[in-house]
């Protein structure tokens, strides 16, 4: 006769399996992030790893702990469902089984792992053990394909980050990019820049959101993010538009508006609370004056404007209020390098870091070589060296 602890524990043994087979469908197939049991080992170990990001005393020993973040945590989420697999088996077959717990946990092992040591009798048993032996590889095998998925979408994401550091400094700044532009006489080519990153951003609004993981799987070189980079290049949208809509192509415009939807659909995602419509009145946290300075600084170069100062502030701030909090929160949510304009950090104590400048190196008169040839570096936030 069966008793009422061994049906108990093969009803929590279906449960767990159960529990388990949802969150391996919702983040391996279902293209579309959803809550699972793994999500909270996993934020678990992104904490332990914050916790231990905020001991370090700089913002470059802080990156070289949070690179690792992400890499174990999904290290733990296939742990986890290993784990659950092996205790959901461990009590369906201590349930059907005549044998002890530790009987049951021996047996569900050897099969969830293909080890085959233990075997069973029942042809009940076998049956299970048949199904935790195919739970076991169909689930290492899942993963085994999740990785390459995850890291095609990554490196497709970082491509276009990379080619942003000539363009607008490590770590990227909006205004920086059209000074470089202006200093090298490649304005025109903003329209391009501008359409190559409105496709990048319905990519990672896409890809974001159905692979969550990737929010936190840093750049390969410190000072480079993701959102810090979508944000340095909505913000030089946003002052060309604003300093001359005449000469700003519609390019700059549609960049800004699938910039701001993917920050929303990824704050969705990750329960980040924003307005949906906010007023163009609104006011931002961006100082105003941090604007009337990179005005300036375009103002140094001849960079092609049609507004003064005042005109420009209200557009740029009315484009801006779209997506300055929601980029300002995930940027802290996945602790990006404290770049200009981009918000405060919880975790790098009001740390910042200024764009990296090529060094702008000048031959002398006298010809390569000479005595009197120098090394000019890439000079004040107004004028740096091309490239």
């Amino acid at each position: 006769m069966v008793s009422a602890a061994r049906i108990i524990a093969l009803l929590v043994g279906v449960v767990v399996l159960l529990g388990t087979l949802t969150s391996v469908v919702r983040v391996l197939i279902a293209p579309r992030a959803g809550s699972s049991l793994a999500a909270y080992p996993m934020r678990a170990s992104r904490a332990a790893f914050r916790r231990a990001a905020r001991l370090s005393p700089t913002y470059a020993r802080s990156e070289r702990v949070l690179a690792m973040s992400e890499p174990v945590a999904l290290l733990v989420l296939l742990g986890t469902w290993l784990f659950l697999t092996l205790v959901g088996f461990t009590f369906v077959d201590y349930g059907i089984d005549g044998s002890g717990l530790a009987a049951a946990f021996s047996q569900a092992g050897s099969s969830v792992f293909t080890l085959g040591f233990a075997l069973s009798h029942g042809s009940g048993s076998r049956a299970v053990d048949f199904m935790a032996a195919g739970a076991g590889l169909v689930l290492v095998a899942l993963q085994i394909a999740y990785l390459p998925t995850l890291y095609a979408s990554y490196n497709r994401r970082e491509t276009l980050v990379t080619l942003l550091e000539s363009r607008a400094g490590s770590p990227a700044w909006g205004p920086e990019l059209l000074i470089r532009h202006q200093l090298v006489g490649a304005v025109d080519n903003l329209a391009s820049l501008f359409a190559e990153w409105e496709r990048w951003a319905a990519d990672v609004a896409e890809s974001h959101t159905s692979y969550p993981s990737l929010l936190y799987l840093r750049s390969p070189r410190s000072q480079d993010s993701w959102v810090v980079s979508l944000i340095a290049v909505m913000d030089a949208a946003a002052l060309a538009v604003a300093v001359s809509p005449e000469e700003t192509p519609i390019e700059a415009r549609m960049l800004i508006r699938m910039g701001f939807t993917c920050l929303r659909h990824i704050a969705e995602m990750a329960r980040i609370p924003f307005d949906p419509d906010p007023g163009a009145d609104d006011p931002i946290e961006l100082p105003r004056e941090e604007f009337d300075s990179a005005y300036r600084h375009l103002e140094d170069i001849d960079y092609p404007m049609s507004r003064t100062a005042a005109e420009a502030w209200p557009q740029f701030r009315g484009w801006r209020i779209n997506y300055e909090s929601v980029a300002y929160a995930l940027a802290d949510r996945v602790d990006a390098p404290p770049a200009r304009w981009t918000g405060p950090r919880t975790l790098f104590r009001a740390e910042y870091l200024e764009p990296v400048r090529p060094i702008d190196r000048q031959p002398a008169t006298g010809g390569p070589g000479s005595p009197g040839a120098v090394d000019e570096p890439g000079g004040s936030p107004g004028r740096p060296g091309p490239g």
